[in-house]
């Protein structure tokens, strides 16, 4: 079965933050989401969809896809997954093996992945292996407010909601004490911060956290690779430190756990090279004892393909679902909604559901 065709769709959408402050916030001042679709046809008739990570960085994702990767794989098996994977990257290494390049290829692996499953007749949780449905942990994961009033409101709406476990992207003081005393203490509250800070700026914010119990710090450190102080921080402050959502390959991934600078692990299926990659890291995971927590903001085939994978990996952490709400969606929205606290993965062959067309003609950009 060859690849016959492969289309790249960009789309733009609005959402709703939920809250009614108006001005931009810190590096978080996008109003709409981006998405990089990959849809491939085969000889067989079977279309497989994908999806690249693309916030802010759609344009020049789109354009790798176009111009680096479909020429290289139009006319191969499409079964091939993991020849074709790894060919890709050791074509394109020239150009980067960590981000916008690999983040391309992902897109393409969560496809191909699509494609094998619907070839096989199973959904792609029990391609991957799996046989039975467990409920996977799921955690509201608040935008960037930047005002205490207003993470105390999303907090408690997350809490209304059923959510028991909730991550901030804050990095006052003072807003993560709000975020504190709305959650109450049975509450689990984890902090990302999105790599702002030197080392010591990071083990002085680190210890002014402890006050509040905070389940993990998340990317506390800038530059993101520097694994070395993020060990030393964790160290030195007694806080569990999460990261890897800026990681490529697992061989970042394997430098990060061999250096001890994490408790969890936070690959994410359309940057880190696919589910292919992805499966790698897990198994990485499994070998050094480090807790595995999918890193997955998203909406699109990225956010089922992690589904499908943590139905698959024996230990899989707990699922993202970044708290704000798309203007329309390109599945059914109680997809993205746990029930009681979980997420349930579909049933149905491959990915589980195809997108919806009139919501792609919608929002697509050209």
């Amino acid at each position: 079965m060859k690849i016959e065709h492969i289309e790249v769709i960009e789309m733009e959408m609005p959402f709703d933050k939920g809250i009614s402050k108006n001005d931009q916030v810190g590096f978080l001042n996008w109003g709409k989401l981006d998405f990089c679709l990959i849809k491939v046809e085969t000889s067989g008739g079977i279309t497989g969809w994908g999806d690249a990570f693309s916030f802010q960085c759609r344009r020049p994702v789109a354009e790798v896809l176009k111009h680096m990767v479909i020429p290289r794989v139009i006319g191969k098996d499409a079964l091939d997954i993991v020849n074709i994977n790894s060919e890709l990257q050791q074509a394109l290494h020239l150009f980067g093996r960590y981000g916008i390049t690999m983040f391309a290829i992902s897109g393409l692996d969560i496809a191909l992945w699509d494609i094998a499953a619907k070839a096989a007749g199973l959904p792609l949780y029990k391609f991957l292996g799996a046989s039975s449905v467990k409920n996977v942990p799921a955690y509201a994961s608040l935008f960037r407010y930047e005002d205490p009033e207003c993470v105390r409101d999303r907090v408690t709406y997350a809490k209304k909601l059923g959510y028991q476990k909730i991550k901030l992207h804050e990095i006052g003081i003072e807003e993560i004490g709000a975020a504190r005393k709305a959650a109450g203490d049975g509450t689990l509250l984890m902090v990302d911060v999105n790599c702002p800070w030197t080392p010591e700026e990071a083990r002085m914010m680190a210890l002014k956290m402890k006050q509040f119990d905070i389940h993990w710090l998340e990317e506390p450190i800038n530059p993101p690779e520097d694994f070395d102080s993020l060990a030393k921080l964790a160290a030195d402050t007694g806080i569990s430190i999460a990261a890897g959502e800026n990681a490529c390959t697992a061989f970042e991934f394997k430098k990060m756990m061999s250096s001890d600078a994490i408790s969890f692990a936070q690959p994410s299926v359309t940057k880190v090279g696919g589910i292919t990659e992805f499966k790698k890291i897990a198994t990485l995971a499994e070998i050094f004892g480090t807790q595995l927590m999918p890193h997955s903001p998203y909406f699109g085939p990225g956010f089922l393909a992690t589904l499908h994978l943590a139905q698959s990996i024996p230990n899989s952490g707990w699922i993202e679902r970044i708290f704000i709400e798309p203007e329309a969606g390109l599945y059914p929205k109680e997809l993205y909604n746990p029930v009681k606290g979980s997420f349930r993965v579909l049933d149905d062959i491959g990915l589980g559901v195809e997108p919806d067309l009139d919501v792609i003609k919608t929002y697509r950009v050209t």
